[in-house]
């Protein structure tokens, strides 16, 4: 079976090939003809899903010029009531196996409603009740703790993102080729952002298995990349970690901070760095590890800190500013002694029905 780190590695790969190929991929199959116009984006998802949403999320509203909004599927199928027919429904499972995102999904096509469906897993519960599927373009990830998927995932909602406002005349081609251009840019960097994450990683993963608590704090694209590292290292490494939104945290959470702490910036150089810059000359007084992984070079550097040396918008951090959390999560996994191959608790799926693996 591969390994997380391994999945990293195929990541560029993977990019290149759903760059090559997002018309067959996307563009065949999204139907704008009964939206009249667009009123907004609605995502259901969980988990590392749901994060590769919020990841994507800043981008997709600017090249739609619409909100979007990103939905728990259990809470929407039994609480929440969804009309709009000039809205567009996404869900997301890339293994298409979640009880919950299958249960919305048949309540949508119950109600005779329009929704896509995207996943990897053309075999899946999912697949076979949905009557609009996307594939995202990658093999199914044996991985159970998924991290390209995460990632593609990402890629694959900016892409369907530029295709719809292709298909309702928003981007031109020239503007519609721009944001393929920057996509090509991350692409043909992330083999320099995984060696240089790699390095991070083997230099400071002791200080992080000896943590009690790790927080990751992102804004914008990289809030995405903050949930992700709560979701991941809690998965792999089964000890507390919470990933916060920068404004999120600094509204209560922070009264909560403990000296050993172990607290990780995001930072994509945005529109909220010097609000970021401003909370850390406050933890600084009162937590030891405190450390920025930064999209590209920095003035106030710091030994622990991680340059990914990627000059781009902050809208496109996601893509590849979660390859030092994801590795991160691996190696200390690793060093727990933890095998990922391996449920941690194998009776909970029967017992609990999280996970449907046929129909």
């Amino acid at each position: 079976m591969k390994s997380i780190a391994d999945y990293v590695a195929l990541e560029p790969e993977y990019y290149q090939n759903i760059l090559d190929n997002y018309q067959t991929l996307f563009t065949q199959h999204i139907d704008l003809s009964k939206i009249k116009q667009l009123n907004s984006i609605v995502i259901f998802a969980t988990g590392s899903s749901s994060n590769a949403a919020y990841g994507a999320r800043s981008l997709m509203s600017k090249i739609l010029k619409v909100p979007v909004y990103i939905e728990d599927p259990s809470i929407a199928a039994n609480y929440l009531h969804y009309s709009d027919p000039n809205t567009l429904y996404f869900a997301i499972s890339q293994g298409g196996e979640s009880y919950s995102t299958i249960h919305l999904v048949e309540e949508f096509i119950k109600n005779n409603q329009t929704i896509y469906t995207l996943t990897s897993n053309p075999n899946s519960p999912l697949y076979k009740v949905s009557n609009h599927v996307l594939s995202m373009g990658i093999p199914i990830e044996e991985m159970p703790y998924v991290s390209a998927g995460y990632s593609v995932t990402i890629l694959d909602l900016i892409l369907i993102s530029l295709v719809i406002a292709q298909k309702n005349g928003n981007l031109n081609e020239q503007q519609f080729n721009s944001y393929l251009d920057q996509l090509q840019k991350v692409t043909h960097l992330l083999p320099k952002v995984i060696e240089q994450s790699q390095m991070w990683v083997n230099q400071y993963q002791n200080q992080f298995y000896h943590a009690k608590r790790v927080i990751f704090i992102g804004y914008g694209a990289t809030y995405g990349v903050a949930r992700e590292g709560e979701t991941k290292f809690t998965e792999t490494v089964r000890n507390t970690a919470f990933g916060k939104e920068l404004e999120e945290y600094m509204h209560g959470p922070y009264l909560g901070l403990h000296e050993d702490d172990h607290i990780v910036f995001l930072e994509p150089h945005g529109q909220l760095a010097q609000r970021a810059n401003l909370l850390k000359v406050f933890l600084d007084k009162y937590v030891k590890n405190v450390s920025t992984i930064y999209a590209n070079n920095s003035n106030n550097l710091k030994e622990e800190d991680l340059c990914l040396n990627v000059d781009i918008d902050e809208l496109y951090a996601s893509l590849f500013m979660t390859v030092p959390v994801h590795l991160l999560s691996y190696q200390v996994s690793r060093l727990k002694g933890h095998n990922l191959e391996k449920s941690t608790y194998p009776e909970f799926d029967e017992i609990t029905s999280s996970k449907i693996k046929r129909i």
